[in-house]
């Protein structure tokens, strides 16, 4: 029966083998506490990847028109490859996994509002843009292109929130007239996506930037949408027919790779991921192993306890004490200094990395708007508990095994081990 006299007992052992009990609880607060910090690592690497394309359109083809580097079907090499209305056309036949496409025409471009004034990118784009992109609008801040803008060649102009702030100075841009390069456009909208880079740009319908900046009807980019390219085997199939159809419907050589440049956002997305992912897994058989150490030296110290004890247990039974009585001393006083060292272990290890997602969320690096590598270093509570409980468990092991066959010892024999 489990008493007052037990515990006593236990912790007057525990006194009198100070370094012994030091070293078991350095064992345990030092296993769960890398585990932890080893595992609040790879999350916080994981987590701030996942956080750089959280606002990114992640389903995303870009691809760019350049110049041919081989000869083909009688053409030279050499030749300025140029995409027109009929290769969008060509995507949108060819290409089942696309569902939205547009040509972008880019020019650097200054914008005035009255005394202010700055260069931006100057986007010529379709409605199907603001899907393919996830550009974004509040309630009060407008709204995108339309198709009536573009069949009427509008002037209009959608800019993002941080144009707005520079030429507007906090006041609202919507209705208001700005000057792109030589002619006044009226904007319609604010995107409030927040880029992580540059200083923003602006979007105007692509039938007006063919018509005032590009008469020749020609353009170098067009973006699209694709679904269902969840891996990326899938992503490079796909990357390949573009190039194929592209081939085709530009007379280049499927295999030259200066005639187009294709930027597959998914696959760069699957492809981070697993990296992370594989380094998640590394840490966490760091860890594991960390915590392995920590079982054996627990199982170690353990052995060497009821070791030096056998002569004390064999005084014990010969006194009266029951077998059961000294088993159960030995198992309490394992659970006693596993969940105890285990628990500083495991606050040590979650005060550091909440420690750091603090820092880190305060930090201008680790800010909701910046880009940043490491982020909320946290672990599940869950995974914490159970590797304290693989740790109290194996230290109950390694003091009962040993114990038990203690106890069967003939009190006569027990008291002559040293």
């Amino acid at each position: 029966m489990f008493t007052i006299n037990t515990i006593e007992e236990i912790i007057a052992s525990l006194k009198h083998n100070k370094l012994r009990t030091a070293l078991t609880g350095l064992s345990v607060t030092w296993g769960i506490f890398i585990l932890i910090v080893l595992l609040g690592a790879g999350n916080g690497l994981k987590n701030g990847v996942t956080s750089n394309f959280k606002d990114r359109a992640t389903n995303t083809v870009q691809m760019w028109s350049g110049t041919s580097s081989l000869p083909y079907k009688g053409l030279k090499s050499g030749r300025a490859l140029n995409f027109g209305e009929k290769q969008i056309g060509d995507v949108s036949d060819n290409l089942n996994e696309t569902s939205s496409q547009t040509g972008v025409i880019e020019k650097q471009l200054t914008i005035t509002n009255n005394s202010e004034y700055g260069s931006y990118s100057i986007k010529g784009v379709d409605p199907s843009y603001q899907e393919i992109f996830n550009l974004k609008f509040e309630a009060n801040g407008g709204r995108f292109i339309n198709f009536l803008d573009n069949k009427s060649s509008n002037k209009v102009i959608v800019i993002d929130k941080k144009i707005e702030d520079v030429l507007f100075k906090g006041k609202s841009a919507l209705g208001k007239y700005v000057k792109l390069g030589a002619v006044m456009f009226r904007v319609i909208g604010i995107n409030t996506k927040k880029e992580r880079w540059g200083d923003g740009s602006a979007y105007i319908p692509f039938t007006t930037a063919q018509y005032i900046f590009n008469p020749n009807l020609k353009f170098h980019n067009i973006a699209m949408k694709v679904n269902g390219l969840s891996t990326k085997e899938s992503n490079d199939a796909f990357n390949d027919k573009l190039k194929k159809t592209m081939s085709k419907s530009l007379s280049f050589d499927p295999n030259d790779t200066q005639a187009l440049w294709v930027r597959n956002s998914q696959r760069d997305f699957i492809e981070t991921m697993q990296i992370f992912n594989g380094i998640t897994l590394f840490v966490s058989i760091i860890g594991i192993f960390t915590l392995i150490a920590g079982i054996v030296g627990v199982s170690n110290i353990m052995l060497v306890s009821v070791k030096e004890r056998t002569r004390e247990i064999g005084i014990c039974k010969a006194l009266g004490a029951p077998p059961a009585s000294i088993l159960q001393s030995i198992i309490v006083e394992s659970i006693l200094i596993t969940t105890l060292f285990g628990y500083i272990g495991m606050m040590m290890g979650i005060g550091l990395t909440e420690g750091v997602n603090f820092i880190m969320e305060k930090s201008a690096a680790g800010g909701g708007d910046g880009m940043t590598v490491f982020k909320n270093p946290t672990v599940e509570l869950s995974y914490v508990l159970i590797s304290t409980s693989i740790l109290i468990i194996s230290g109950v092991i390694a003091g009962y095994m040993p114990a038990r066959r203690a106890v069967r010892i003939k009190p006569i024999e027990a008291m002559r081990e040293e």
